[in-house]
C-alpha cells in the first residue's frame, strides 16, 4: 500500500471583485445584513466575456499547482474535476482540462458532490495513489456560480453567499509513510437532498416545459434552493461529527490540530465548530469574507492561500471538512 501526498496547490479567482454594495444596487439588501448573517463582505464573479468558466478557471489553477510541484503535464496520470457548475450538460469539465493541458490520452473522472466535492475528489485520488493504480493525480474544484444565480429580490437569500473560483492540487505519492493523507472520511443523507437543490434544467424538466410554464413567483425549478436555517442546524452537526470521526481513526485529538480548513460556507458555521472545539484562530483558516462560497473550490483556494502565507509547515495535523447538498458531508486528515 503506497500513501499519498500533495504535492503542489494553486488558485485562481476572476479579477473582478463583487462587494455587500454593489448587491445593494440589484435588490433589497445591504451590507451590514449579509456581513451578520454570512461574513462575507465580497466575492468574485466572472464578467462576461473575460473568457474564464468553470474549466477554464480550473485549467489556470491546475497550471500552478502543476508548476509548484515541480511535475510536467505528462507526469499526470488522472484528472479528477469537482463541481456543481460545469460549462456543459455533458461532457464533464475534466476532460476539457485534459485539453487545455494538451495531455494525450489521460482519464479524466467528474465528481458531482457539491461543496464536499472536493473532500470527495480527495478520497478518489487518495485509493487511487495508495492502491498502486495511479502515481501523480491532478484534482481540481471549480464553479461558476455567478452565471446561475437570480440577482433579484426573489433569490437574495442565496444569491449573496455565493462566488466564482477554482482551486488545483497535485497528488502524488509519498516516500514518507506516515506522511500525507492519512485518511478520509465521506457521509451523504439523501432523505436532505432537496432542502439545498436546483431541480432544473433536469431531463425530468426541459427547455419545453420552462418555456411552455414561464414559471413565477418564488418556486423556480432553474434557480438555487437553500433552506437555510435547516441546513446550518444539519452542517453544525454534521461537521462536529466527521472531524472527530477523522481524529479517532488517527489516535488524534483536537489539541493535535494545526490547522483546521473548514468548507467556506457561512463564516457562523465556521466559528461555530471553532468555538466548540476551542479552537484557537491561528488554528482555523477562513477566507470567506473575500470570495463567498466557492462550492468545491472554497476548500483548495483556502489551503492554497494558507500555505501560501505559511500558516500551515511540514509535519502540521491539516484538517479539511465540508458539508454541503445531498446532503454530503466529509473530512480528510494530512500530515502535511
Amino acid at each position: 500500500m503506497y500513501q499519498s501526498k500533495i504535492a503542489g496547490l494553486g488558485k485562481y479567482v476572476p479579477e473582478n471583485v463583487v462587494t455587500n454594495d454593489d448587491l445593494s444596487k440589484m435588490m433589497d439588501t445591504s451590507d451590514e445584513w449579509i456581513t451578520e448573517r454570512t461574513g462575507i463582505k465580497e466575492r468574485r464573479h466572472i464578467k462576461k466575456g473575460d473568457g474564464n468558466s468553470t474549466a477554464v478557471m480550473g485549467y489556470k489553477a491546475a497550471q500552478i499547482a502543476i508548476q509548484k510541484a515541480g511535475i510536467s503535464k505528462d507526469d499526470i496520470d488522472l484528472i479528477v474535476f469537482a463541481t456543481l457548475s460545469p460549462d456543459y450538460y455533458f461532457p464533464g469539465c475534466g476532460v476539457q482540462v485534459q485539453e487545455m493541458l494538451d495531455i494525450d490520452t489521460c482519464p479524466a473522472l467528474d465528481v458531482r458532490n457539491q461543496c464536499s466535492g472536493f473532500i470527495y475528489g480527495l478520497s478518489v485520488a487518495d485509493q487511487f495513489i495508495k492502491t498502486g493504480m495511479y502515481k501523480t493525480v491532478l484534482l481540481i474544484g471549480s464553479e461558476n456560480h455567478s452565471g446561475g444565480l437570480d440577482f433579484t429580490n426573489r433569490g437574495r437569500s442565496v444569491s449573496v453567499i455565493f462566488g466564482d473560483g477554482a482551486g488545483a492540487a497535485v497528488l502524488t505519492r509519498s516516500d514518507h509513510v506516515s506522511q500525507g493523507i492519512l485518511s478520509t472520511h465521506l457521509h451523504s443523507e439523501g432523505k436532505h437532498s432537496l432542502e439545498l437543490s436546483l431541480k432544473g434544467p433536469s431531463t425530468n424538466y426541459w427547455v419545453p416545459e420552462i418555456i411552455k410554464d414561464n414559471p413565477q413567483g418564488d418556486d423556480i425549478p432553474y434557480y438555487p434552493y437553500m433552506n437555510g436555517q435547516f441546513v446550518f442546524k444539519n452542517a453544525v452537526q454534521r461537521f462536529s461529527e466527521v472531524i472527530n470521526e477523522g481524529l479517532k481513526a488517527n489516535g488524534l485529538e483536537v489539541k493535535d490540530i494545526d490547522m483546521l480548513i473548514p468548507h467556506q460556507a457561512n463564516l457562523r458555521i465556521s466559528q461555530f465548530i471553532q468555538q466548540k472545539f476551542r479552537l484557537s484562530d491561528d488554528q482555523v483558516y477562513n477566507n470567506i469574507q473575500r470570495y463567498g462560497n466557492t462550492t468545491a473550490a472554497s476548500i483548495p483556494i483556502a489551503l492554497t492561500e494558507a500555505v501560501e502565507e505559511g500558516k500551515i509547515r511540514e509535519g502540521d495535523i491539516v484538517v479539511l471538512a465540508a458539508f454541503g447538498s445531498g446532503f454530503t458531508w466529509g473530512s480528510a486528515i494530512i500530515e502535511w
